[in-house]
Protein backbone atom coordinates (compact mmCIF):
# COMPACT_ATOMS: atom_id res chain seq x y z
CA UNK A 1 0.00 0.00 0.00
CA UNK A 2 2.89 2.52 1.17
CA UNK A 3 4.94 2.04 -1.78
CA UNK A 4 1.98 2.24 -4.07
CA UNK A 5 1.61 5.92 -3.34
CA UNK A 6 2.54 8.53 -4.83
CA UNK A 7 5.72 10.10 -3.91
CA UNK A 8 4.50 13.20 -2.63
CA UNK A 9 1.85 11.99 -0.94
CA UNK A 10 4.31 8.79 0.80
CA UNK A 11 6.66 11.96 1.72
CA UNK A 12 3.75 13.52 4.11
CA UNK A 13 3.19 9.98 5.89
CA UNK A 14 7.09 9.63 5.67
CA UNK A 15 8.62 11.43 9.24
CA UNK A 16 5.82 9.98 10.93
CA UNK A 17 6.38 5.92 10.12
CA UNK A 18 7.73 3.93 12.75
CA UNK A 19 9.09 0.51 11.92
CA UNK A 20 7.40 -2.28 14.02
CA UNK A 21 7.42 -6.21 14.24
CA UNK A 22 3.75 -7.70 13.87
CA UNK A 23 4.55 -11.11 15.64
CA UNK A 24 1.78 -14.19 16.02
CA UNK A 25 -1.07 -13.09 18.11
CA UNK A 26 -0.34 -9.23 17.69
CA UNK A 27 -3.14 -6.90 18.85
CA UNK A 28 -4.00 -4.17 16.48
CA UNK A 29 -7.11 -2.95 17.68
CA UNK A 30 -10.01 -3.97 20.08
CA UNK A 31 -13.25 -3.50 20.91
CA UNK A 32 -14.46 0.04 21.68
CA UNK A 33 -11.06 0.69 22.68
CA UNK A 34 -9.71 4.17 21.40
CA UNK A 35 -7.38 3.93 18.66
CA UNK A 36 -3.62 5.39 18.54
CA UNK A 37 -1.89 3.93 15.48
CA UNK A 38 -2.94 3.03 12.13
CA UNK A 39 -0.69 -0.14 10.45
CA UNK A 40 0.53 -1.43 7.07
CA UNK A 41 2.15 -4.42 6.93
CA UNK A 42 5.27 -5.28 4.61
CA UNK A 43 4.80 -9.12 5.59
CA UNK A 44 2.81 -11.54 7.57
CA UNK A 45 -1.42 -11.60 7.48
CA UNK A 46 -3.76 -10.48 9.81
CA UNK A 47 -7.96 -10.86 11.00
CA UNK A 48 -10.72 -8.38 11.12
CA UNK A 49 -12.66 -10.77 13.55
CA UNK A 50 -16.04 -9.92 14.88
CA UNK A 51 -16.29 -10.51 18.50
CA UNK A 52 -19.50 -11.45 21.10
CA UNK A 53 -19.82 -9.98 24.77
CA UNK A 54 -18.79 -14.02 25.65
CA UNK A 55 -15.79 -13.44 23.58
CA UNK A 56 -16.44 -16.24 20.87
CA UNK A 57 -15.01 -14.58 17.70
CA UNK A 58 -14.99 -15.06 13.46
CA UNK A 59 -13.06 -14.32 11.17
CA UNK A 60 -14.85 -11.50 8.91
CA UNK A 61 -11.65 -10.44 6.93
CA UNK A 62 -7.79 -10.55 6.24
CA UNK A 63 -5.26 -8.00 5.31
CA UNK A 64 -1.75 -8.06 4.24
CA UNK A 65 0.87 -5.69 2.62
CA UNK A 66 -1.69 -4.86 0.07
CA UNK A 67 -3.77 -2.69 2.97
CA UNK A 68 -3.51 -1.01 5.93
CA UNK A 69 -6.06 -1.34 9.09
CA UNK A 70 -7.93 0.01 10.77
CA UNK A 71 -9.74 1.26 7.46
CA UNK A 72 -12.38 3.21 9.72
CA UNK A 73 -9.90 5.65 10.73
CA UNK A 74 -10.22 7.16 6.97
CA UNK A 75 -13.78 8.49 7.99
CA UNK A 76 -12.35 10.06 11.17
CA UNK A 77 -13.07 7.38 13.18
CA UNK A 78 -11.67 6.40 16.61
CA UNK A 79 -12.27 3.38 17.92
CA UNK A 80 -13.70 -0.45 16.29
CA UNK A 81 -16.25 -2.56 17.28
CA UNK A 82 -14.06 -5.30 16.06
CA UNK A 83 -10.88 -7.28 17.18
CA UNK A 84 -7.93 -7.04 15.03
CA UNK A 85 -5.11 -9.09 15.39
CA UNK A 86 -1.98 -10.88 13.37
CA UNK A 87 -3.17 -14.56 12.68
CA UNK A 88 0.92 -15.27 10.90
CA UNK A 89 3.44 -12.87 11.78
CA UNK A 90 5.42 -10.52 10.01
CA UNK A 91 6.52 -6.49 10.10
CA UNK A 92 4.99 -3.70 8.57
CA UNK A 93 4.89 0.26 9.76
CA UNK A 94 2.53 2.33 11.95
CA UNK A 95 1.71 5.85 11.98
CA UNK A 96 -0.14 7.93 14.73
CA UNK A 97 -3.86 8.31 13.87
CA UNK A 98 -4.04 11.86 14.43
CA UNK A 99 -1.18 12.06 11.57
CA UNK A 100 -2.66 10.15 9.24
CA UNK A 101 -5.37 12.15 9.50
CA UNK A 102 -3.52 15.68 9.14
CA UNK A 103 -2.40 14.27 5.63
CA UNK A 104 -4.87 12.68 4.20
CA UNK A 105 -7.17 16.32 5.17
CA UNK A 106 -4.05 17.83 3.61
CA UNK A 107 -3.73 16.10 0.00
CA UNK A 108 -7.08 14.68 -1.79
CA UNK A 109 -4.58 12.17 -4.07
CA UNK A 110 -3.62 10.48 -0.58
CA UNK A 111 -7.13 10.09 0.20
CA UNK A 112 -8.09 8.03 -3.25
CA UNK A 113 -5.79 4.99 -2.90
CA UNK A 114 -7.09 4.19 0.87
CA UNK A 115 -10.82 4.37 -0.06
CA UNK A 116 -10.40 2.13 -2.84
CA UNK A 117 -8.97 -0.34 -0.40
CA UNK A 118 -11.95 0.12 1.94
CA UNK A 119 -14.38 -0.72 -0.65
CA UNK A 120 -12.37 -3.69 -2.42
CA UNK A 121 -11.87 -5.03 2.17
CA UNK A 122 -16.14 -4.59 2.52
CA UNK A 123 -16.01 -7.05 -0.99
CA UNK A 124 -14.19 -9.49 0.60
CA UNK A 125 -15.86 -9.05 3.61
CA UNK A 126 -19.20 -9.66 1.94
CA UNK A 127 -17.54 -13.04 0.15
CA UNK A 128 -16.88 -14.47 3.36
CA UNK A 129 -20.00 -13.92 4.51
CA UNK A 130 -21.26 -15.50 1.69
CA UNK A 131 -18.66 -18.28 1.50
CA UNK A 132 -19.72 -18.96 5.67
CA UNK A 133 -23.38 -19.02 4.67
CA UNK A 134 -23.65 -21.29 1.65
CA UNK A 135 -20.56 -23.47 0.53
CA UNK A 136 -19.15 -26.43 2.56
CA UNK A 137 -15.82 -26.30 4.77
CA UNK A 138 -13.61 -27.96 2.18
CA UNK A 139 -14.36 -25.07 -0.35
CA UNK A 140 -14.28 -22.73 2.43
CA UNK A 141 -10.75 -23.72 3.62
CA UNK A 142 -9.69 -23.60 0.34
CA UNK A 143 -10.80 -20.26 -0.44
CA UNK A 144 -9.00 -19.44 2.91
CA UNK A 145 -5.69 -21.20 1.95
CA UNK A 146 -5.89 -19.14 -1.30
CA UNK A 147 -6.10 -15.38 0.44
CA UNK A 148 -3.17 -16.81 2.77
CA UNK A 149 -1.03 -17.40 -0.10
CA UNK A 150 -1.69 -14.36 -1.73
CA UNK A 151 -0.62 -12.31 1.07
CA UNK A 152 2.82 -14.55 1.84
CA UNK A 153 5.99 -14.95 0.05
CA UNK A 154 6.11 -19.08 -0.03
CA UNK A 155 4.18 -21.86 -0.16
CA UNK A 156 4.16 -22.73 3.04
CA UNK A 157 2.32 -21.22 5.32
CA UNK A 158 2.90 -21.66 9.36
CA UNK A 159 -0.26 -22.10 10.65
CA UNK A 160 -1.78 -24.47 13.19
CA UNK A 161 -5.24 -26.47 13.04
CA UNK A 162 -6.67 -25.22 15.97
CA UNK A 163 -6.36 -21.38 14.69
CA UNK A 164 -7.84 -21.96 11.53
CA UNK A 165 -10.65 -23.64 13.28
CA UNK A 166 -10.69 -20.64 15.99
CA UNK A 167 -10.06 -18.00 12.65
CA UNK A 168 -13.41 -19.98 10.33
CA UNK A 169 -15.48 -20.29 13.34
CA UNK A 170 -15.37 -24.36 13.31
CA UNK A 171 -14.56 -26.98 15.65
CA UNK A 172 -11.36 -28.45 14.66
CA UNK A 173 -11.96 -31.90 13.56
CA UNK A 174 -14.24 -30.47 10.94
CA UNK A 175 -10.38 -28.85 9.86
CA UNK A 176 -8.74 -31.93 9.96
CA UNK A 177 -11.51 -33.70 8.05
CA UNK A 178 -11.59 -30.69 5.29
CA UNK A 179 -7.51 -30.68 5.24
CA UNK A 180 -7.76 -34.42 4.40
CA UNK A 181 -9.88 -33.82 1.61
CA UNK A 182 -7.55 -31.07 -0.16
CA UNK A 183 -4.72 -33.22 0.59
CA UNK A 184 -6.47 -36.11 -0.98
CA UNK A 185 -7.26 -33.83 -4.41
CA UNK A 186 -3.23 -33.12 -4.27
CA UNK A 187 -4.40 -29.71 -3.63
CA UNK A 188 -2.08 -29.16 -0.57
CA UNK A 189 -0.03 -31.04 2.06
CA UNK A 190 -0.67 -30.82 5.20
CA UNK A 191 2.52 -30.82 8.10
CA UNK A 192 2.15 -30.54 11.81
CA UNK A 193 2.03 -26.42 12.25
CA UNK A 194 1.92 -25.29 8.13
CA UNK A 195 0.29 -25.96 4.95
CA UNK A 196 1.96 -26.19 1.56
CA UNK A 197 0.21 -24.91 -1.52
CA UNK A 198 1.02 -27.58 -4.38
CA UNK A 199 -1.45 -27.04 -6.95
CA UNK A 200 -2.56 -23.04 -6.60
CA UNK A 201 -4.87 -23.77 -9.82
CA UNK A 202 -6.53 -26.43 -8.53
CA UNK A 203 -7.59 -25.14 -5.05
CA UNK A 204 -9.04 -22.09 -7.43
CA UNK A 205 -11.69 -24.64 -9.13
CA UNK A 206 -12.17 -26.41 -5.85
CA UNK A 207 -13.47 -23.17 -4.23
CA UNK A 208 -16.83 -23.24 -6.80
CA UNK A 209 -16.69 -19.55 -7.22
CA UNK A 210 -16.03 -18.20 -3.62
CA UNK A 211 -12.66 -17.06 -3.92
CA UNK A 212 -11.78 -14.54 -7.08
CA UNK A 213 -14.52 -11.93 -7.49
CA UNK A 214 -12.96 -9.65 -4.35
CA UNK A 215 -9.45 -10.37 -5.93
CA UNK A 216 -10.43 -9.15 -9.18
CA UNK A 217 -12.15 -6.21 -7.85
CA UNK A 218 -8.68 -5.42 -5.89
CA UNK A 219 -6.50 -5.78 -9.14
CA UNK A 220 -9.06 -3.47 -11.26
CA UNK A 221 -8.99 -0.69 -8.61
CA UNK A 222 -5.73 -0.86 -7.11
CA UNK A 223 -3.51 -3.00 -9.08
CA UNK A 224 -1.76 -6.78 -9.16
Amino acid sequence: MLASLQESDFALLAPHLEEIDLPTRYTIARPDTLLEHIYFPDSGIGAVMSMLPDGKTSEAGMFGREGFVPTSTIIGDTVVPYLIEMQVGGSGYRIPVDRMREATTSSSTLQVPFIKFMHVFAVQVSYTALANAKFRVEERLARWILMCHDRVRSDTMSITHEYIAFLLGIRRPSVTTALHILEGHKLIRSNRGSIVVINRKGLERFTAGCYGLPEREFERLIGA
